[in-house]
C-alpha cells in the first residue's frame, strides 16, 4: 500500500514538554499523514541538560490522543533514560495506544558524549508492511550507520535532524547519499527556528526524497511547515 508520510518543523520551547506535547498533536491532526516525523530532541528543544522523558509521561497524553483520532504513528526526539546512570538521545514512537522508545542515537556529536551515551544498533518499524529504518542527525552523515540500517530490509530511512542554517545544504547531500547508496526513500524533519542549546537560527528544509535521490516535497526555513509526500 502507499504510504503518506510527513516531515514536521513545529515551534519549540525550550525544556517545555508540555508545550511541545500540544504543538506535537496539533501538527499530528493537521499533517494528514499516516506517519509524522519530528526533528531530533523535538520534545524538549536542544537542550543538553534537559531531564529524561519517560515513554509514559502523562504530558505525552495529547499526542496519544492525536494519534488515535488520525490512525497516524508519531515517531518524535527525547532525551530518555537508559538505565545504569546513562542517557540517550531517542527516537519516542507514539501511536493511538501506546508510547515506547522506538530508536537510541548510535553516533554521537559535539558536546553530546559528555551528557549522552550511543545506542547500540540500528533499528525499523514497520508501518503498514513498510519498513521504515530510523536515524537521529549525526547518524545520517555516517555511511556505516546507513548501511547496518539499510541491513535490516528497509524500504525508506527516516530522521530526526538538527542543522544551523548555514548548513542546511548538508541535509541534500546527505539524504541523496543514502538514497544512491541504497535506493531507499529518504525523509528528513529537520528544526526550524530557535531551538536551543546555541542554535538560534536552525535550517528548517523538511524534505522527502524518492528512492532516486530526487526531492519530492520540502518544506520552507519557517516554524511550523510540513512536508508531505506519499511513498508508492
Amino acid at each position: 500500500m502507499p504510504l503518506t508520510v510527513a516531515a514536521a518543523q513545529p515551534p519549540c520551547v525550550s525544556y517545555d514538554v508540555a508545550a511541545n506535547a500540544a504543538t506535537h498533536a496539533a501538527t499530528v491532526r493537521s499533517a494528514g499523514a499516516r506517519v509524522v516525523v519530528f526533528p531530533e530532541m523535538s520534545l524538549t528543544g536542544y537542550e543538553l541538560d534537559a531531564p529524561a522523558i519517560a515513554a509514559e509521561d502523562p504530558r505525552l497524553a495529547p499526542i496519544v490522543d492525536a494519534c488515535a483520532e488520525t490512525g497516524s504513528l508519531a515517531l518524535m526526539g527525547a532525551p530518555v533514560d537508559g538505565g545504569n546512570g546513562t542517557s540517550h538521545i531517542a527516537m519516542l514512537a507514539i501511536d493511538g495506544r501506546v508510547a515506547g522508545v522506538a530508536y537510541r542515537k548510535m553516533w554521537l556529536g559535539g558536546a553530546e558524549p559528555g551528557r549522552f551515551s550511543p545506542g547500540s544498533e540500528p533499528a525499523a518499524v514497520k508501518v503498514d508492511g513498510w519498513r521504515l529504518g530510523l536515524a537521529i542527525c549525526k547518524d545520517t552523515g555516517v555511511p556505516q550507520h546507513a548501511s547496518d540500517t539499510a541491513a535490516l530490509g528497509i524500504d525508506a530511512y527516516v530522521a530526526g535532524v538538527l542543522e544551523s542554517a548555514d548548513d542546511a545544504a548538508v541535509l541534500d547531500e546527505r539524504a541523496r547519499r543514502v538514497a544512491a547508496d541504497h535506493e531507499v526513500w529518504v525523509v528528513l524533519a529537520s528544526f526550524a527556528g530557535s531551538t536551543g542549546g546555541g542554535f538560534a537560527e536552525a535550517a528548517g528544509r523538511s524534505a522527502i526524497w524518492g528512492a532516486d535521490g530526487v526531492v519530492v516535497a520540502r518544506a520552507g526555513p519557517e516554524p511550523g511547515a510540513v512536508a508531505r509526500a506519499t511513498l508508492g
